[in-house]
């Protein structure tokens, strides 16, 4: 069954126009509703989370009525970061859950993600499924099966205990001085609360949500106002998570920032060392810079890509039997821990190293040199097929053929936005700026 109301991640929109519109919302609801409920032997329980988006509050209340109508009792967690739903509809023993977030967009997207009874996210056969029951109609349950909804206040407390225990036994943060900056997202109010608890001064930026301040000038994805935070406290380092928590980014000691390659790295190495990587191997995806791939061999750590998404990342791990993968952007996986990318678990393993080894940030964070890479987004007009063009074909393969043992170039689509992704790897850097330019240039001509 083809999706075409998921993307890579769920699905995501702008919010109050199709599919993030509060009709859809119920529709898609009632239709997981069903395919959860397949067995009629038990009672059924979803539970949804939510970031801080004012929309988020409209899609709630949409899924909550369509999963209700199908029979289904809704468990409402609040604003929480996405791995504490895959943590609570596991632990609660729900039939599944839904977090509603479009991770590091602006305010104005907005997103639906589901998770399965074991806190995975679902397959794409299940979403198709899914989507299936969705075009087709699903049957409502008579009245006197209509589902209650209620909520639970400790949803936070849970989630931050259970982060807490993944930090090593024994040890503490004394001392510390750490930015936390959460995007004014999901995370506001566990990730300083960890740091805290554990013993760390917190320095927090990005902890107060209006609805609409989501990774706005903070975050993740525009971490410069954590490493100035960082430099002018003098931290020992900056922790900048998006508006779902799950992804981060590391600022070091000098304001340097080191993305998800530079921490997978750092935690394989660790891992292995102590004989605890299972596999012997990382999992990333295709965007993974070929200088941690390098660097891996070193060390005897294998390197198994993926296309992009965390979901295809855990999928490989769960079938490969590893425990620790993840993606450039800041999405690490360690499913001894957790069942989809945790930024702030992410963050806890670096502090972790840095206590251990009484290293600097700086001396953790930069543990290989990358290939020179460049990432440019090349924006199309929906309903646009530009890499079909002719002239695009023509100009991929001759720049292909031009990197072939110098470098490496990636194509993708996203499947978030209507945009492109030339992603182009060489060291040869005039080449790579050539290449860069010539096959984004042909992509926009064509679109």
């Amino acid at each position: 069954m083809e999706r075409t109301l998921f993307g890579t991640d769920g699905v995501r929109g702008t919010a109050n126009s199709y599919p993030m519109t509060a009709e859809t919302a119920l529709r898609l609801a009632a239709a997981a509703g069903r395919f959860f409920r397949r067995d009629k032997t038990h009672g059924h329980r979803v539970v949804i989370g939510k970031d801080t988006r004012r929309s988020g509050y409209m899609i709630e209340n949409a899924l909550t009525s369509g999963f209700m109508s199908t029979g289904m009792d809704v468990v409402l967690l609040g604003p929480i970061p996405t791995p504490g739903v895959g943590m609570l509809t596991h632990s609660m023993r729900a039939d599944a859950g839904v977090m509603i977030s479009a991770s590091h967009n602006p305010h104005h997207d907005n997103g639906i993600k589901f998770f399965g009874p074991d806190g995975f996210k679902l397959s794409d056969e299940a979403e198709a499924e899914i989507e299936a029951l969705f075009h087709s109609g699903v049957e409502l349950c008579q009245p006197e099966n209509i589902g209650r909804a209620s909520r639970v206040e400790s949803a936070i407390g849970r989630y931050v205990e259970a982060v807490k225990t993944t930090f090593p036994v024994g040890k503490r943060l004394d001392g510390l001085r750490v930015v936390v900056d959460c995007a004014n997202g999901a995370a506001y109010r566990a990730a300083p609360e960890v740091l805290w608890e554990l013993g760390a001064e917190v320095i927090p930026l990005g902890v107060q949500p209006n609805g609409y301040n989501i990774n706005k000038g903070v975050g993740s994805t525009d971490p410069e106002a954590a490493a100035r935070a960082v430099l002018d406290n003098g931290a020992d380092l900056g922790i900048c998570l998006d508006g779902d928590a799950d992804r981060i980014a590391i600022i070091d000691n000098k304001g340097q920032v080191a993305d998800g390659d530079q921490l997978m790295g750092l935690i394989a190495a660790r891992w292995a060392q102590s004989g605890v990587l299972k596999g012997g191997a990382l999992v990333a995806t295709v965007m993974s810079n070929l200088g941690l791939e390098r660097w891996l061999e070193t060390q005897s750590i294998g390197l198994h890509r993926t296309n992009v998404g965390d979901r295809y990342v855990v999928e490989a791990m769960r079938k490969g039997g590893f425990n620790l993968g993840g993606e450039q952007s800041g999405h690490i996986v360690m499913t001894d821990y957790a069942t989809t990318g945790d930024g702030l678990l992410a963050g806890l393993q670096f502090l972790a190293a840095l206590v251990e080894t009484e290293k600097t940030a700086s001396e953790l964070a930069s543990v290989f040199t990358p290939c020179p890479q460049v990432l440019k987004n090349v924006s199309f007009t929906k309903g646009c097929a530009p890499l079909e063009n002719d002239k695009v074909k023509k100009e991929i393969a001759n720049a292909q053929k031009t990197l072939l043992g110098n470098g490496r170039l990636l194509i993708r689509v996203s499947g978030t936005e209507p945009l492109i992704r030339v992603m182009v790897e060489s060291e040869n850097e005039a080449l790579l700026k050539q290449i860069v330019d010539e096959v984004s240039g042909a992509i926009s001509a064509a679109s």
